[in-house]
């Protein structure tokens, strides 16, 4: 196959840490040649589009680790941007709502971390603030974080893609990489040189590694994430943002309630095994995605330490009273009537062969490549500052 064009960097992957490290390395390189290549016809088509749009802060993540750094960093970031492209982004902030008083030392544990990591303004608050600031809301005791916020991720990445130097392949699925003194991609029935490539693929990054020739210590399990949507005479219900104090022993956050930046509010995700990596709510299994998942040994490993919660999530997403509990176990006014059908996205996680849950973002490098392997909520949050980190990585390699 000809190659048809040579570039400095290409990035593939088009959601909002591919576009959001693209647009670092044109502003750390303005002479390089760039581009940025995906699959779909449409920039943000995955995880960028389908998460809840929250802008979190950082009260979650081990303090010292690279998640929590750029989360914060990232949040930042991300709200001087939406202020000076004048895109949506609703303030407010949030409390998390401890509902018993087993949950409390859960609580202090999230504000310590958040206190560590530079979150500012957190603020504990008894039963009755807590009402003051969501009165409808039940719980022993909160903790109040006011800079989280609501933005549009997918406008954002838009956003960037617009103003993004360089080329843009939408529709041009990587088909292969031959590694020489260039990495030459196919891609979309044509090809191209780059001396260095971003792997940002999201939900297909240990695949595109492995077209690179690294076997990577991870696989990707997919996890769908359903929502609700309160319906409109219920959404007066929630002011801005309300969370549960999240189980120490399942890596997600759990239900909760998203006033977004159109007004409406959400409720959820869950967290339920995927049959395929674009596995969305009432969509086909991938029966070969599955295949990969049964063939993997941290897949059962997996399964064997979470089995209880994965089947809590399961008869959640499968019930809606059950769904209505957990909500109302935050605002006891939710009935399953208020629950709307909303979408659902597809996160892509990390696992090792132990069957560990990765919780920091991973990065690996190799000959011709940066991987992005993990790359878990808070990403959309930290999109811009894990750019700038990821450039830092460009600008070493290429001046090497």
């Amino acid at each position: 196959m000809v190659v048809t064009d040579r570039y400095d960097v290409v990035v593939i992957g088009a959601g909002i840490v591919g576009l959001a490290t693209a647009r670092a390395v044109a502003e750390r390189l303005p002479d390089a040649d760039l581009a940025v290549i995906d699959k779909e016809p449409a920039v943000a088509t995955h995880q960028t589009g389908h998460n809840s749009g929250v802008l979190h802060t950082g009260i979650y993540y081990t303090p010292g680790s690279l998640r929590a750094k750029l989360c914060v960093q990232g949040h930042r970031a991300m709200a001087e941007f939406c202020g000076e492209a004048g895109l949506p982004f609703r303030g407010g902030g949030k409390v998390v709502v401890a509902t018993g008083e087993a949950q409390i030392p859960r609580l202090d544990e999230l504000q310590r971390r958040g206190t560590l990591n530079g979150v500012q303004g957190l603020r504990r608050l008894g039963p009755g603030e807590l009402r003051e600031l969501e009165p409808h809301a039940n719980g022993v005791a909160a903790l109040a974080v006011p800079e989280a916020a609501s933005v549009d991720f997918a406008a954002v990445a838009r956003h960037i893609a617009a103003e993004l130097p360089g080329d843009l392949r939408i529709g041009a699925p990587l088909e292969a990489a031959e590694l020489g003194e260039h990495v030459r991609l196919h891609a979309g029935g044509t090809a191209c040189e780059a001396r260095l490539v971003i792997n940002c693929a999201g939900l297909h990054c240990d695949r595109v590694a492995r077209l690179a020739g690294v076997t990577p210590d991870v696989r990707i399990i997919p996890f769908r994430g359903e929502y609700y949507r309160l319906r409109d005479e219920a959404a007066s219900l929630v002011r801005s943002l309300i969370y549960p104090v999240p189980d120490p022993t399942f890596p997600f956050l759990g239900v909760h309630f998203t006033r977004r930046v159109d007004g409406t509010v959400e409720v959820g995700p869950n967290a339920v095994l995927a049959l395929g990596r674009e596995h969305y709510r009432d969509g086909r299994p991938n029966l070969a995605d599955i295949a990969e998942m049964l063939r993997f040994g941290g897949f059962w490993r997996l399964v064997g330490r979470h089995w209880r919660a994965g089947s809590a999530e399961l008869w959640r997403s499968r019930i809606r009273r059950a769904y209505a509990r957990s909500a109302r176990a935050l605002v006891p006014e939710v009935t399953g009537a208020d629950l709307l059908p909303g979408g659902a996205g597809v996160r892509a996680q990390a696992v090792g062969a132990d069957g560990r849950l990765l919780d920091d973002f991973c990065l690996q490098e190799s000959p011709g490549f940066v991987h992005v392997l993990n790359a878990p909520s808070p990403a959309a949050t930290a999109s811009l500052a894990v750019g700038e980190h990821i450039a830092d990585l460009v600008v070493r390699r290429l001046d090497s």
